[in-house]
């Protein structure tokens, strides 16, 4: 094999891969990209066998052909070299990557060894509008714990109906939840367990372009089409929760904080909070709520914010980390909780967003 492709077109490629393939890997092969190479351009593909991507660039091929490189090395041999043509062209002693005055030889291992992947066929897709994907990914991912031995709580349950797209995910501590209304041109409910790497990589993905994102469910696979590359997902096998029970219905008590405001306190005040536990306590009171923490070895915060609230006193507690976790990824500027008492769920919510529907169940904390 031998080509020629231009640094920042390989790079760019590349570089989506570094989180596709694994540091630490029992399987050898499994930390190489597979180049194929035929044409006027070059096609990659990386695994780690739950999850996939394959993508292609343009290159000048003098020599079609087959092979497997190390993808992280090759990714920071690309990256260190300036912006010029970059040769890769493999002979009876191995593979050389060689630009301008520099000239490397990388190991390889046998494209045989490569783990084969599916197609997508083409049946049953469905488009989904890119802009409200990556909200919905960017507003759920974080609350997928990833490490849980119930293993359908390491993904989020994409659901798509007839006229709307649903997200949401849980971790058993907090829930994030968004609806989008979309005509998809399906003709039922149906929904999949995305696993939580899978909507990582998907988000990277979005960021560039405007396209609708084509999405297909195979028998065992996911496929996403985003921009010409295309992100192969395994699916979760197993129940997700009943998540609308979670959502709770009697919370009659709200109160809308400014997003900024209400977050510049709870970052302020869990400096103070206990290492362990991250809680901040919410003292409500009259036309106001004052965010307070504690902690034996540190000492103790307070932050007064003033709201519009004219019911009884409630002291509720939260981590931190899960309210911040909201509040990073809302748009509007207004913000509502809302409670029913000190011990059960409560519900976060942005005020006046179009488009979708942002739900965000939360659970207190007993201190």
């Amino acid at each position: 094999m031998e080509l020629v492709v231009r640094k920042n077109d390989l790079l760019r490629e590349l570089q989506l891969f570094q989180g596709i393939v694994e540091r630490k890997n029992t399987i050898p092969i499994l930390a190489n990209v597979l180049i194929d190479a035929n044409g006027s351009q070059v096609k990659l593909l990386a695994t780690d066998l739950e999850v996939a991507l394959r993508s292609t660039c343009s290159a000048s091929v003098a020599k079609s052909g087959s092979l497997t490189l190390p993808a992280k090395k090759l990714y920071e041999i690309i990256k260190a070299l300036p912006e010029t043509d970059v040769r890769i062209l493999e002979d009876k002693s191995g593979v050389r990557v060689a630009a301008d005055h520099f000239d490397s030889r990388i190991q390889t291992l046998p494209r045989e060894d490569f783990p084969s992947l599916p197609d997508a066929t083409g049946n049953g897709r469905a488009a989904l509008p890119r802009s409200a994907l990556k909200e919905m990914v960017a507003k759920t991912q974080f609350a997928i714990t990833g490490e849980d031995t119930r293993y359908f709580l390491n993904g989020a349950k994409f659901v798509m109906k007839p006229d709307s797209l649903t997200l949401v995910a849980t971790d058993g501590h907090r829930l994030a939840l968004v609806e989008v209304e979309h005509k998809l041109g399906v003709k039922e409910e149906s929904g999949v367990i995305l696993p939580k790497k899978t909507l990582l990589e998907l988000g990277k993905l979005l960021l560039e372009g405007d396209d609708d994102v084509m999405f297909e469910s195979g028998e065992n696979h996911l496929f996403f089409e985003v921009g010409g590359r295309m992100l192969i997902s395994r699916m979760i096998d197993g129940q997700f929760p009943a998540y609308e029970r979670v959502i709770p219905k009697g919370n009659d008590k709200h109160i809308e904080f400014d997003r900024e405001r209400l977050t510049n306190a709870v970052k302020r005040v869990a400096l103070l909070s206990n290492e362990r536990s991250r809680a901040v306590k919410l003292e409500i009171k009259k036309g106001k709520v004052d965010v307070t923490s504690s902690s034996s070895e540190f000492g103790e915060a307070r932050e007064e914010l003033s709201v519009d609230f004219t019911g009884a006193p409630l002291t509720i507690s939260f981590n931190a980390q899960y309210v911040l976790d909201f509040l990073n990824v809302v748009d509007s500027d207004v913000v509502m909780l809302s409670l029913k008492d000190e011990v059960s769920q409560a519900v976060m919510k942005p005020v006046g967003t179009k488009g979708y529907d942002y739900t965000y169940v939360i659970m207190p904390m007993r201190i």
